[in-house]
This record gives C-alpha cells, structure tokens and sequence, in this order.
C-alpha cells in the first residue's frame, strides 16, 4: 500500500486507485503534523510500502532510515503545482510514459526527464 505525504493532493488517491494501487493520504490518517522520521516510522507499522513526497528534503532527511526499513520505498514527484485538474491530467500522462516504479529500500525521482519534458526538477 502507498502513502500520500501531506504535501500531496489527496486526490491523487483516487488516480492510483485506478491503477490499482491501494493508496492511502497521510492526512486523512491524521498524519499530517508528523515529522519525517515519525511519518516514515508510522507508515513502516501500518504496513505501507511507498511514500510519495514532493519534498526533496524529506526524501534526503529519510534516506537514511530505509537502511532500517528495506521494504519501504520513497518516490519525490516532480511535476509542477497545478489546480487539480491540470495535475491529474499531467500525472497520468507522466503515468502513461513511465509508470511509478518503486524500488524497496531506496528513494527515487519521478518522473525521469523524458522526451514529453517531464523530469526531475
């Protein structure tokens, strides 16, 4: 299961659903306050596997953790802020180029620079 961080728009949930993806925003859970290690420690109890940021940082600041936590990965999104409508529609086109593929241990950078001008900022 994924986890939102609070810095994404928790309707994004509903995109990765239609992909299949049991997707969960951390927010919703009360998460939202949590520091980053706190919020990578909750996710890693309550089973999640992926955490979407959009936060360069936190993905710097948690790095180091999934040493500890092998089964969790870390996905920052760098697509542009947008009303919801602009971003959905520019995440699933990102999507249909190169689906979100997380790698168990390590934080990665979606989506890759491509040649639609998508990529890490």
């Amino acid at each position: 299961m994924w986890l939102l961080d609070a810095n994404m728009d928790v309707h994004l949930t509903g995109v990765l659903n239609e992909y299949g993806i049991r997707c969960e925003a951390a927010t919703r859970r009360g998460w939202g306050g949590l520091t980053n290690g706190d919020l990578v420690e909750a996710a890693t109890k309550a089973g999640f596997t992926c955490i979407l940021t959009r936060d360069r940082l936190f993905a710097e600041s948690v790095g180091r953790m999934l040493d500890e936590r092998p089964g969790l990965s870390i996905v920052v999104v760098h697509l542009p802020q947008k009303r919801w409508r602009d971003y959905a529609e520019e995440f699933r086109s990102a999507w249909s180029n190169e689906p979100i593929a997380p790698m168990p241990g390590r934080v990665i950078h979606w989506p890759r620079l491509s040649a639609a001008g998508f990529g890490a900022c």
